[in-house]
């Protein structure tokens, strides 16, 4: 099974970022939808089914937390796992968006492996690998 992921980031260049390393850690993709700020992002799930978002925290407009916020006070999305990749240090602010509902969370830089790992066991897949891992050095 392919899912259909939402990617939120204010930076254009690391949305690419992490389609390549979505691309490299062998998840099965069907179709990627990209948003550049919380905002954008719900007005793009009124016409994308998405099974699963990753998303900055800090972002113009509407920042991560406004819109997990928005996703949970929303009937259609309340139940849409959530997961921030973010440089976000603070410990309370990381403990702020799972409570809020975030699936998890994930530090930049990170690893291919890292998000295969966490995706799979959000989505329930004991294993979400369609091909072998070509740059396991590889560190974003």
């Amino acid at each position: 099974m392919s899912y259909n992921i939402m990617i939120v980031d204010d930076s254009r260049s690391m949305r690419k970022v992490i389609r390549k390393v979505l691309d490299l850690s062998g998840f099965q993709i069907g179709e990627y939808v990209e948003a550049g700020n919380g905002q954008e992002a719900l007005d793009l799930l009124e016409n994308h089914w998405i099974d699963v978002v990753l998303s900055d925290i800090h972002m113009p407009v509407m920042d991560g937390f406004g819109f997990i916020r928005a996703l949970r006070d929303n009937q259609s999305w309340s139940d849409l796992p959530v997961v921030f990749i973010t440089t976000e240090s603070n410990e309370d602010r990381l403990q702020e968006a799972m409570e809020l509902g975030a699936r998890g969370y994930i530090r930049k830089p990170f690893q291919p492996e890292e998000i295969r790992s966490l995706l799979c066991q959000i989505m329930g897949e004991a294993d979400g690998v369609t091909r072998t891992i070509s740059d396991e050095g590889c560190d974003f």
